[in-house]
């Protein structure tokens, strides 16, 4: 997990290894100017002139600036390699997803992978912060401070080493308790942010139902179970600063008690006012160095668990990987299922599809209608690759898809799915996700094709006009001829709507389908459908039932010899013709 983290840190490796460097500089200057002012007060004491003063007081004044100098660029150093890890963790999280195959993306949830690339990679963030300047000032902070009380108080400095291990038990006592409630938490931040994703997505539903109430106690429990959990860290955390104060003011009645007793019982001989004013100053120091230590422990024991899950997500190997000599070029919009059968998981117990076998010629219009579970969305996931098939062999082009370069093969498969997606920013740049390179005019006519230009232009903007995220400002239908316009525009060798003429009536749908066939006569088109008009004049139409092939053939030929079909068609027209 720290080797995967830590490779994110790149070009930031030069400032992670400065700050350290200051820092120590910073430390040991300051633990000189206490040693500086002991002698001092001696001198003084002594009874020095001015002239010594002068230059014991300008040597401790360029000993302070110093130390603000190096202490300042410690923290821009340890600012910018901070921020700069951040960085790079969250491009290397989004680049890792974006590698992923459906399969992979199956395994995590949305919201998950959002709270990754953002609460985790700041708890990794601060850790980080702390462990290249806390973690390394602090310690020589303790070591440097405890030298110098040894040096300046002798035997009473001995205190110290009492104090830190009773500390050391507390502290191990305390990750050891929180780090599984830091681990549960993080889980329960993935069902929060799942049920405030599912929430906004379906306003209009929640809306339209009178469910606020409902929402508002689901979110409400889920925000209780992440406060009961983190409460109970935080009360088990909180124990730092008892802790923490009863070693500070132990070792102070000590110091100042024992000292004390020294300086009036020697008088001055064994331990004198300059010494013990600076063995104060060093306790000081120390006491506080451990508070870093203790502050760097808990940040470290949030972040650990927040690393681990970002290392899950870098460790994830995408299921679908380009083969060693990848072909680039589809040759045709011909298709192959050869004995094939599939599932989305491993563990599933029953296939998606099975026994699969099915071939269709370039430039063919097929027609797939069945039942809702029927798997017509699955069959059409492994033409473009999106899955691999768990048996038998999917070709197009008279190839086999695993041979191809994936990019290659998905820019000759469009595929305009039944949720339809729309990007925010205007028609114009949504439209050219189909072809980043078109020209105005091929954007009117793929939108004259679709049935998309009639109320396009119909906007104050026309072309220009915004899409606010996720289309919320254009209705279904609308949407849709979006989409399907998106998808001509790649001119691809097959075609595939996934039920995504649903949400326009009949009229625009017919227009659609005849303007596909004068626009792309050579493209394959596969349109998947809840209603046997949108396929009943394609040149085969298959009937899918419990993710088998029931039959194939012409709108006649089904109605005549496939009950499935007949009652659809039946069921949708009534009295049938």
């Amino acid at each position: 997990m720290l080797r995967k983290i830590l490779g994110s840190v790149r070009e930031y490796k030069k400032l992670s290894i400065a700050t350290p460097i200051l820092e120590a500089m910073e430390v040991a200057i300051e633990c000189v100017i206490p040693f500086l002012i002991a002698l001092l007060v001696n001198e003084i004491k002594a009874g020095c002139g001015m002239g010594v003063i002068l230059r014991y007081g300008g040597l401790l004044a360029l000993m302070a600036l110093l130390s603000l100098l190096f202490g300042g660029l410690a923290g821009v150093t340890c600012a910018r390699a901070s921020c700069g890890l951040a960085r790079n963790l969250r491009r290397d999280l989004f680049y890792s997803v974006q590698r992923f195959s459906f399969e992979n993306i199956d395994r995590f949830l949305t919201s998950s992978l959002v709270t990754r690339m953002t609460t985790d990679v700041t708890n990794v963030q601060n850790a980080y912060m702390m462990l290249i300047r806390t973690a390394i000032r602090a310690p020589m902070m303790l070591i440097f401070a405890f030298a110098m009380a040894f040096i300046m108080g002798g035997r009473m400095a001995w205190i110290f080493l009492f104090v830190v291990p009773f500390l050391a038990v507390g502290l191990g006592w305390v990750i050891y308790k929180t780090m599984p409630l830091f681990r549960k938490v993080f889980k329960k931040y993935d069902k929060l942010n799942a049920s405030i994703q599912e929430n906004v997505k379906a306003m209009r539903v929640v809306k339209s139902f009178v469910r606020e109430g409902y929402e508002q106690e689901k979110f409400d429990a889920a925000a209780e179970d992440v406060r009961a959990d983190f409460t109970r860290a935080e009360r088990i955390l909180a124990l730092n600063g008892p802790l923490m104060q009863f070693c500070i003011y132990a070792v102070m009645v000590f110091v100042l008690s024992f000292g004390s007793y020294t300086i009036i019982t020697s008088r001055g001989l064994k331990l004198d006012v300059g010494q013990f004013s600076a063995l104060l100053t060093y306790s000081f120091m120390m006491l506080n160095s451990l508070m870093m230590v203790s502050m760097v422990f808990v940040t470290i024991v949030m972040a650990a668990e927040s690393g681990k899950r970002i290392a899950e997500v870098l460790d994830e190997e995408s299921t679908l990987v380009n083969p060693e000599n990848p072909i680039f070029d589809v040759a045709d919009g011909s298709i192959d299922f050869e004995h094939v059968s599939f599932k989305y998981s491993k563990k599933a117990e029953r296939m998606a599809l099975e026994g699969i076998d099915l071939h269709i010629k370039s430039g063919e219009t097929i027609g797939i209608i069945g039942g809702t579970g029927s798997s017509k969305s699955s069959l059409i996931q492994l033409i473009s690759h999106l899955y691999d098939a768990t048996e038998g062999t999917v070709k197009v082009g008279g190839r086999d898809v695993r041979a191809y370069d994936l990019d290659s093969l998905r820019n000759q498969v469009a595929v305009v799915l039944q949720k339809n997606i729309l990007f925010s920013g205007t028609i114009k740049e949504n439209l050219r996700w189909g072809n980043k390179n078109a020209s105005d005019e091929e954007l009117i006519q793929a939108c004259k094709l679709a049935c998309a230009d009639e109320f396009i232009t119909q906007f104050p903007d026309g072309y220009d006009t915004y899409i606010e995220q996720g289309g919320a400002n254009v209705s279904g239908g609308q949407k849709q001829r979006l989409c399907i316009a998106r998808a001509l525009l790649k001119k691809p060798k097959v075609l595939i709507l996934d039920d995504s003429t649903s949400a326009v009536d009949t009229r625009t749908d017919a227009r659609i389908r005849s303007a596909m066939r004068t626009y792309i006569p050579e493209t394959t088109k596969i349109i998947i459908a809840q209603r046997t008009a949108s396929v009943q004049d394609a040149d085969r139409i298959i009937v899918m039932e419990g993710g088998r092939i029931d039959a194939i053939g012409t709108h006649a030929e089904l109605m005549a010899d496939n009950d499935i079909y007949r009652e659809i068609y039946t069921s949708q027209n009534k009295a049938g013709d």
